[in-house]
């Protein structure tokens, strides 16, 4: 009797044994960069939500803005000194989304040199030290500043455009491209390229936020005649197609181009805020060209064009590579977006 509870207890021991084993062997590794920002937190978010997943964040402070469940380590600034090593061990897939981003006034020629300091060479040494690691895969969230800053009105960039990046953010993230594509090129490991459009969603800030602040006020505002045309994307969106990507074969060594797949001009993307916030903006028709030569005689002329010029993209090759196409509408998204905005300023 006790030799035969011995052998059952041995066989259910075994068995929680095995099924520990399996589920450590079934779960994937993955590092996330910039766990804090708006699109990386929004990754490690998504990212939990799957059972097989444990997310890696490396982090420079404490942050409370990450679930329990992830793994947190700690580095220092991001450069060609930084050791990821501790982060990468065991790491099946990097999603590196930490990036330097334009700083205002700053100088130009000193601008350079600190871009490349932290998207070229911290890139190279997260790539390098995760090639050391064993990683499979190495997603780098890149810019759509690497094609350009505008197109002609109905001929969007596409995925395998010649790049044409205008700032020194949109050329250290080029040169950062070319580097991990040699890696990948030489078999080191597998790597794939997204660069996203303006991402707007729950939480964004800078200019978006700008302008829904003041869409709020219910004052006439002269955009109502802006016959340009935008590509955006959803957060929501951006980070569907990185989770697609770490597993889909037809992702590795390759860019794609990412966006909600409707463009719109800036006068009907307003028109959408102001009804989303309830408010009664009057949008003046006045050329978007006025506007444009009278921000110039003020200095603002580059702002300007982003505001009022064209950029628009083809996210055909997502869907004939990865058969992936937006799962979330722009109307959804900016009224998330929206719903957010207006809870926050409340509080």
């Amino acid at each position: 009797m006790r030799q035969g509870n011995l052998y059952r207890c041995l066989f259910v021991i075994n068995c929680f044994l095995l099924f520990t084993l399996n589920r450590f062997e079934m779960s994937k590794r993955i590092l996330v960069t910039g766990g804090t920002g708006f699109l990386g937190n929004a990754l490690v978010q998504r990212f939990c939500t799957f059972s097989d997943v444990l997310v890696i964040a490396p982090l420079r402070s404490i942050s409370s803005k990450l679930p329990e469940t992830v793994e947190k380590t700690y580095i220092s600034d991001i450069n060609e000194d930084t050791d990821w090593s501790a982060s990468l061990a065991g790491v099946d897939t990097v999603v590196h989304s930490a990036a330097r981003v334009h700083v205002m006034h700053e100088d130009a020629h000193q601008s350079i040199d600190k871009f490349r300091a932290v998207n070229v060479k911290g890139t190279l040494r997260l790539a390098r030290q995760a090639v050391q690691a064993g990683v499979r895969r190495f997603i780098f969230i890149s810019s759509i500043k690497v094609n350009g800053e505008t197109t002609p009105l109905g001929r969007p960039f596409s995925a395998d455009d010649v790049p044409h990046p205008m700032d020194a953010y949109g050329l250290s993230k080029y040169e950062a491209e070319q580097q991990l594509l040699q890696l990948a090129e030489n078999g080191l490991i597998e790597v794939v390229i997204i660069r996203p459009v303006l991402i707007y969603g729950p939480g964004v800030g800078a200019n978006f936020r700008q302008m829904m602040h003041w869409l709020s006020k219910s004052l006439p505002l002269p955009f109502g005649a802006v016959s340009n045309q935008r590509s955006l994307v959803s957060l929501e969106n951006v980070v569907d197609l990185v989770v697609t990507c770490v597993d889909h074969p037809g992702a590795a060594n390759q860019v794609f181009l990412v966006s909600d797949g409707e463009d719109v001009s800036t006068t009907e993307l307003m028109r959408r805020l102001v009804a989303y916030l309830g408010a009664k903006t009057w949008l003046l028709p006045i050329p978007g060209a006025l506007l444009v030569t009278l921000a110039s005689l003020v200095g603002r002329g580059a702002v300007a064009q982003r505001l009022f010029g064209s950029l628009q993209v083809d996210i055909r090759k997502n869907r004939e590579l990865l058969g992936w196409q937006p799962p979330h509408s722009m109307d959804d998204g900016l009224k998330s977006t929206v719903a957010h905005f207006l809870e926050t300023r409340k509080q």
